[in-house]
């Protein structure tokens, strides 16, 4: 292991792979079959699904593995070509919140030893702390090689939300044993390495392999969603939770006339009314005058995200934290400008004033200046949302983000030690 941080810059990674693997992706939470934007179902969901899809098409066998949480679903479905789906009976099979998972990760990690026992594959990658501390368990038993990707970290979580937090008490710990158990940590941008670090994970086991965008269904070209009569049209994408900042937005849109939001994302259009989340963004709106300029449209099939991007002139990720930020890279990918907050991941994303506007986190005013700046200039637009696709394509496509990876997994094989029988 080297003394200094591993950077996997996508795009550099020679196309001569090392043959077919046998890749195991763990994601006890975040299923690739998930409907998205429920309050455990956004970023890490696509991650999976898009990086396992595109180590497939690099030759590479894939089995995720996530929590049964429904009792009808089969022990296997196949996602795609090269791709399978195995569901792991860990608790109750019935949808739970993240937060109460940990109890049965003993389980899921029995689970595992007991599958990869009788047919091992050639490396496990788990996403998301308790899916790290499953594995870890499975891999000490049989020696396999481990890479972890956290997606969020504790520290950070508690530091924005601290009462209400709702994790495990003991996640620091535990995310603390996981990088410092596996063989290497594949961080998704540079803000998430300096906070390993204060965990005590030094550098040179984490390698910087950043999140992906599906850069053939994300374009500038395609079907538009239809428009309202305002003049402005912004959009916020994402899972309906406080900390992605839509009362920010909504503080912010009180300042930007003749401009409508459209905030994506939630229950179902049919659940809207029952959803606590939106029933308080609902009476924020009321409280700034701007109800009826703000159209909460529920979750959407993927398919429908392209076309609703399309329509905006601003697409606004005002989180007040951001582990990485997909968002901001789909509306990059669609050709439209990008006002985010500078937190996180959106700091290696949007480059600030190319692709758009960097502001401070939970300052409304700030949001709508950087906005505004870019409703007034309609060329200004056109240039960010051009460099915006012209940097995904650079950096950002699955298949340059899985020729990384593969790297990253390639470096941790090379470092294990020959198979003498002694582990």
């Amino acid at each position: 292991m080297t003394s200094s941080l591993h950077t996997i810059q996508s795009g550099t990674v020679d196309a001569d792979g090392p043959g077919s693997l046998s890749i195991a992706l763990v994601s006890e939470h975040a299923s690739p079959l998930a409907t998205l934007g429920g309050v455990d179902a956004g970023g890490q969901n696509v991650h999976v699904a898009c990086l396992a899809g595109a180590l497939a098409d690099r030759g590479h066998r894939v089995t995720v593995y996530t929590r049964r949480d429904d009792k009808d679903l089969p022990d296997r479905v196949p996602l795609r070509e090269g791709v399978e789906v195995r569901h792991v009976p860990a608790g109750p099979p019935e949808p739970l919140p993240k937060d109460e998972l940990l109890p049965y990760m003993a389980d899921f990690g029995r689970y595992l030893a007991g599958v990869w026992r009788v047919r091992a594959p050639d490396v496990v990658h788990s996403h998301f702390w308790m899916s790290g501390l499953a594995s870890l368990r499975a891999v000490r038993e049989l020696g396999l090689p481990l890479l972890h990707t956290y997606h969020a970290l504790g520290t950070v979580k508690r530091r924005h939300q601290q009462l209400a937090d709702t994790s495990p008490a003991r996640r620091i710990a535990y995310e603390t044993e996981v990088g410092l158990g596996c063989d290497r940590v594949i961080a998704t941008c540079r803000d998430e390495v300096v906070e390993l670090g204060r965990m005590g994970i030094p550098a040179g086991k984490v390698s910087i392999v950043p999140c992906g965008v599906d850069t053939e269904l994300f374009t500038p070209k395609g079907p538009v969603a239809e428009r309202g009569t305002r003049r402005h049209r912004l959009i916020q994408l994402g899972r309906l939770v406080p900390r992605k900042g839509a009362a920010v937005s909504l503080a912010a849109l009180a300042l930007l006339p003749e401009t409508e939001l459209v905030v994506v994302g939630g229950p179902s259009a049919d659940r809207l009314d029952e959803d606590p989340e939106v029933r308080r963004l609902r009476r924020i709106a009321e409280e700034h005058g701007v109800a009826d300029r703000v159209i909460f449209t529920g979750g959407v099939a993927p398919r429908d995200v392209p076309p609703l991007l399309r329509a905006a002139d601003v697409v606004v990720c005002p989180a007040d934290y951001e582990p990485f930020g997909i968002v901001p890279l789909e509306a990059m990918a669609c050709g439209r400008p990008v006002v985010a907050s500078a937190v996180g991941g959106q700091l290696d994303t949007v480059a600030d004033p190319t692709t758009g506007r960097l502001v401070p986190p939970r300052d409304p005013e700030a949001l709508a200046r950087a906005v505004g700046e870019l409703l007034a200039d309609p060329e200004m637009r056109e240039a960010c949302g051009a460099a915006g696709r012209r940097r995904v394509l650079r950096r950002y496509g699955w298949g340059r983000v899985a020729a990384a990876t593969e790297a990253t997994y390639c470096s941790v094989l090379d470092a294990q030690p020959a198979a003498t029988g002694v582990v």
